[in-house]
Protein backbone atom coordinates (compact mmCIF):
# COMPACT_ATOMS: atom_id res chain seq x y z
CA UNK A 1 0.00 0.00 0.00
CA UNK A 2 1.18 3.47 -0.79
CA UNK A 3 0.96 6.25 1.48
CA UNK A 4 0.40 10.02 0.63
CA UNK A 5 0.37 12.96 2.93
CA UNK A 6 -2.01 15.08 1.37
CA UNK A 7 -4.75 17.65 1.62
CA UNK A 8 -8.49 17.28 2.85
CA UNK A 9 -10.98 19.35 1.30
CA UNK A 10 -12.76 21.23 3.78
CA UNK A 11 -15.07 24.81 4.36
CA UNK A 12 -17.43 25.69 1.98
CA UNK A 13 -17.38 27.32 -1.97
CA UNK A 14 -14.57 30.15 -2.39
CA UNK A 15 -13.67 29.84 1.11
CA UNK A 16 -11.82 26.31 1.45
CA UNK A 17 -9.70 25.10 4.34
CA UNK A 18 -7.80 21.73 4.31
CA UNK A 19 -6.64 18.95 6.92
CA UNK A 20 -3.19 17.77 6.65
CA UNK A 21 -4.29 13.92 6.56
CA UNK A 22 -1.97 10.66 5.84
CA UNK A 23 -4.23 8.86 3.49
CA UNK A 24 -3.80 5.53 1.12
CA UNK A 25 -3.05 7.05 -2.66
CA UNK A 26 -6.25 4.81 -3.47
CA UNK A 27 -8.87 6.73 -1.52
CA UNK A 28 -10.61 9.60 -2.49
CA UNK A 29 -9.40 13.22 -1.68
CA UNK A 30 -11.84 14.02 1.18
CA UNK A 31 -12.61 10.13 2.16
CA UNK A 32 -11.03 7.62 4.22
CA UNK A 33 -7.70 8.45 6.00
CA UNK A 34 -5.27 6.85 8.12
CA UNK A 35 -4.55 9.67 10.18
CA UNK A 36 -5.05 13.59 10.97
CA UNK A 37 -1.44 15.08 11.45
CA UNK A 38 -2.83 19.50 10.75
CA UNK A 39 -4.57 21.95 9.26
CA UNK A 40 -4.09 24.33 6.43
CA UNK A 41 -5.76 27.41 6.09
CA UNK A 42 -4.98 29.73 2.90
CA UNK A 43 -7.63 32.62 3.49
CA UNK A 44 -5.81 34.36 5.76
CA UNK A 45 -2.60 36.09 5.49
CA UNK A 46 -0.04 34.58 5.91
CA UNK A 47 -1.48 30.97 5.54
CA UNK A 48 -2.16 29.42 8.61
CA UNK A 49 -0.66 26.13 9.01
CA UNK A 50 -1.21 23.77 12.06
CA UNK A 51 0.88 21.22 11.70
CA UNK A 52 1.91 18.23 14.55
CA UNK A 53 5.63 18.17 13.03
CA UNK A 54 6.53 15.21 14.78
CA UNK A 55 4.29 13.08 13.04
CA UNK A 56 4.69 13.92 10.17
CA UNK A 57 8.36 13.29 10.57
CA UNK A 58 7.57 9.97 11.59
CA UNK A 59 5.44 8.97 8.91
CA UNK A 60 7.77 10.67 6.18
CA UNK A 61 10.51 8.21 7.98
CA UNK A 62 8.15 5.51 7.24
CA UNK A 63 8.24 6.40 3.76
CA UNK A 64 4.64 8.14 3.22
CA UNK A 65 5.13 10.52 0.15
CA UNK A 66 3.65 13.98 0.07
CA UNK A 67 2.06 15.76 -2.54
CA UNK A 68 3.79 18.90 -4.18
CA UNK A 69 1.42 21.61 -2.00
CA UNK A 70 2.21 19.13 1.17
CA UNK A 71 5.95 19.39 0.30
CA UNK A 72 6.27 23.07 0.51
CA UNK A 73 3.99 23.00 3.50
CA UNK A 74 6.73 21.12 5.22
CA UNK A 75 9.26 23.11 4.08
CA UNK A 76 7.97 26.43 5.39
CA UNK A 77 7.34 24.41 8.71
CA UNK A 78 10.67 23.31 8.66
CA UNK A 79 10.02 19.25 8.82
CA UNK A 80 11.55 18.33 5.64
CA UNK A 81 15.01 20.42 7.49
CA UNK A 82 14.95 18.35 10.40
CA UNK A 83 14.39 14.95 8.35
CA UNK A 84 17.89 16.27 6.40
CA UNK A 85 19.66 16.99 9.51
CA UNK A 86 18.55 14.19 11.12
CA UNK A 87 19.69 11.81 8.27
CA UNK A 88 22.96 13.93 7.98
CA UNK A 89 23.40 12.56 12.32
CA UNK A 90 22.95 9.02 11.09
CA UNK A 91 25.48 9.31 8.67
CA UNK A 92 27.71 10.84 11.09
CA UNK A 93 28.37 14.49 9.35
CA UNK A 94 27.49 16.03 12.53
CA UNK A 95 25.93 15.44 15.97
CA UNK A 96 22.56 15.55 17.47
CA UNK A 97 23.10 18.31 19.63
CA UNK A 98 24.46 20.54 16.29
CA UNK A 99 21.30 19.40 14.22
CA UNK A 100 19.02 20.52 16.95
CA UNK A 101 20.89 23.67 17.39
CA UNK A 102 20.89 24.63 13.64
CA UNK A 103 17.04 23.36 13.23
CA UNK A 104 15.65 25.90 16.43
CA UNK A 105 18.08 28.69 14.71
CA UNK A 106 15.94 28.36 11.82
CA UNK A 107 12.94 27.61 13.63
CA UNK A 108 13.75 31.40 14.88
CA UNK A 109 14.55 33.29 12.23
CA UNK A 110 11.38 31.63 10.32
CA UNK A 111 9.20 32.91 13.28
CA UNK A 112 10.76 36.12 13.06
CA UNK A 113 10.27 36.71 9.70
CA UNK A 114 6.45 35.74 9.82
CA UNK A 115 6.09 37.91 12.86
CA UNK A 116 7.90 41.39 11.00
CA UNK A 117 5.35 40.20 7.99
CA UNK A 118 2.00 40.33 10.19
CA UNK A 119 3.79 43.16 11.98
CA UNK A 120 4.09 44.87 8.09
CA UNK A 121 0.36 43.60 7.36
CA UNK A 122 -0.98 45.51 10.32
CA UNK A 123 0.92 48.48 9.97
CA UNK A 124 -0.50 48.69 6.17
CA UNK A 125 -3.69 48.31 7.39
CA UNK A 126 -3.05 51.16 9.80
CA UNK A 127 -1.39 53.79 7.49
CA UNK A 128 -4.68 52.89 5.25
CA UNK A 129 -7.36 53.86 7.05
CA UNK A 130 -5.25 57.31 8.16
CA UNK A 131 -4.62 57.96 4.96
CA UNK A 132 -8.89 56.91 4.46
CA UNK A 133 -9.70 59.13 7.10
CA UNK A 134 -7.66 61.84 5.58
CA UNK A 135 -9.57 62.07 3.02
CA UNK A 136 -12.47 62.00 3.65
CA UNK A 137 -11.91 64.71 6.35
CA UNK A 138 -10.50 66.70 2.78
CA UNK A 139 -13.78 65.64 1.22
CA UNK A 140 -15.79 66.66 4.26
CA UNK A 141 -13.82 70.36 4.21
CA UNK A 142 -14.54 70.77 0.82
CA UNK A 143 -18.11 70.39 1.17
CA UNK A 144 -18.02 72.20 3.81
CA UNK A 145 -16.59 75.41 2.20
CA UNK A 146 -19.36 74.88 -0.67
CA UNK A 147 -21.96 75.08 1.43
CA UNK A 148 -20.94 78.15 3.59
CA UNK A 149 -20.45 79.46 0.12
CA UNK A 150 -23.54 78.85 -1.21
CA UNK A 151 -25.04 80.53 2.15
CA UNK A 152 -22.84 83.60 1.73
CA UNK A 153 -24.34 83.63 -2.06
CA UNK A 154 -28.05 83.45 -0.67
CA UNK A 155 -27.91 85.65 2.13
CA UNK A 156 -26.09 88.09 -0.45
CA UNK A 157 -29.25 87.64 -3.13
CA UNK A 158 -31.70 88.45 -0.27
CA UNK A 159 -29.91 91.00 1.09
CA UNK A 160 -30.16 92.97 -2.62
CA UNK A 161 -33.68 91.58 -2.87
CA UNK A 162 -34.74 92.91 0.14
CA UNK A 163 -32.92 96.41 -0.55
CA UNK A 164 -34.65 96.58 -4.31
CA UNK A 165 -37.91 95.65 -1.70
CA UNK A 166 -37.58 98.68 0.34
CA UNK A 167 -35.99 100.82 -2.99
CA UNK A 168 -38.83 99.90 -4.22
CA UNK A 169 -41.21 101.12 -1.60
CA UNK A 170 -39.62 104.26 -0.77
CA UNK A 171 -39.90 105.17 -4.59
CA UNK A 172 -44.02 104.05 -4.44
CA UNK A 173 -44.02 105.87 -1.24
CA UNK A 174 -42.46 109.20 -2.85
CA UNK A 175 -44.76 108.71 -6.35
CA UNK A 176 -47.90 108.96 -4.34
CA UNK A 177 -48.39 112.35 -3.24
CA UNK A 178 -49.87 112.97 0.20
CA UNK A 179 -53.56 113.21 0.66
CA UNK A 180 -54.59 117.04 0.20
CA UNK A 181 -55.91 118.54 4.04
CA UNK A 182 -59.16 118.60 3.92
CA UNK A 183 -60.62 122.56 3.82
CA UNK A 184 -63.25 123.12 6.47
CA UNK A 185 -66.20 122.88 5.59
CA UNK A 186 -68.28 125.78 5.26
Amino acid sequence: MSVKIRLARHGKKNFAYFHIVVADSHAPRDGRFIERIGTYNPNTNPATIDLDGDKALEWLNKGAQPTETIRRVLSYKGVLLKKHLLEGVKKGALTEEAAIAKWEAWIQEKDSKVQAKQNQLVQAGRDEVKARKEAELKIKEAKAAAVAQKKSEQALKEAEAQAEAEAAEAAENAETPAPAAETPAE
